[in-house]
Parts: structure tokens; C-alpha cells; sequence
């Protein structure tokens, strides 16, 4: 199980190549399926243009909420593994703001899972959008 929440722009796919390099070891010959959820930046919200987003979260409050469900989520589903990786700071369009893997022998646990995971985290974790309009600077409601 791994957490990380950053700043820097991060590549979904060299990022799930490195998680899947460190494990190796531990997945050989038992992970039938690995799901994998990407979430970008859209350049448009309720039919406005977005030019830009500014996402904030609580240090410390954040990671400790991402591990719970984490946790969670192998409790709920039989997983061999978890991936969640967060962006906070400054955004522009189509950068990638989320990373959401989940591991296990057969696809359903990793399909439920990581639609478990990516809707918690969209809808309870601590993370405050603000994204930048033409008519000005907006808060979004979480969900």
C-alpha cells in the first residue's frame, strides 16, 4: 500500500511502472489484475471554460485519510496492493491530478476497489479546488 501526496507534476504511467518494479517480488505469479484510474485536469466545468486550478489539502490530515481508505479497501476486497498518488499547488488543463491502483488475484476486487477509492477520495477527503474562470476565481463543492 502506498500514499503520496505532491506537488510536482508526476507521470501516471512511469508511476505505476515504478510501483509495479518495487514489487515485483511480492505481486510475481499473484496479481491477476490490476485496475487503474487517471484523473486530469479538464479545461471546463459546468459549461465554463477553466484556465487554471489551485488544489489545497490539510498535510498530514490528507495522508492519514488516504491510508484509511486504503486500508479499507483491503479489508473490504481481497487486494494485494494499492496505489494512490495526489496532486496539491497549481494545475493547468490536462495535467494529471490522481493516480488510483488497486492489485488483487481477479479483476472484480480490483474493479470495486478502486471505484471505491477514487469516489472516497473524491468525495471526503480533505482537498479544496479553486478553479481560475474568465469571469473569476470559483471554490468547487466536493463530489
Amino acid at each position: 500500500m502506498t500514499v503520496r501526496v505532491q506537488q510536482d507534476v508526476f507521470d501516471p504511467w512511469r508511476e505505476l511502472a515504478a510501483h509495479e518494479t518495487a514489487q515485483v517480488e511480492r505481486l510475481a505469479g499473484q496479481a491477476g489484475a490490476a485496475v487503474v484510474f487517471v484523473g486530469r485536469m479538464r479545461d471546463f466545468s459546468h459549461g465554463t471554460p477553466v484556465t487554471a486550478m489551485r488544489l489545497e489539502h490539510y498535510s498530514g490530515m490528507t495522508e492519514a485519510y488516504l491510508e484509511k481508505i486504503s486500508i479499507e479497501a483491503c479489508t473490504r476486497w481481497e487486494l494485494l496492493d494499492t496505489l494512490i498518488l495526489h496532486r496539491f499547488g497549481s494545475l493547468q488543463p490536462d495535467d494529471p491530478i490522481v493516480l488510483v491502483a488497486a492489485w488483487s488475484a481477479h479483476r472484480d476486487a480490483a474493479f470495486a476497489a478502486t471505484r471505491y477509492l477514487i469516489d472516497e477520495l473524491k468525495t471526503r477527503a480533505p482537498f479544496w479546488k479553486q478553479e481560475q474562470t474568465p469571469a473569476g476565481n470559483r471554490w468547487v463543492q466536493p463530489g
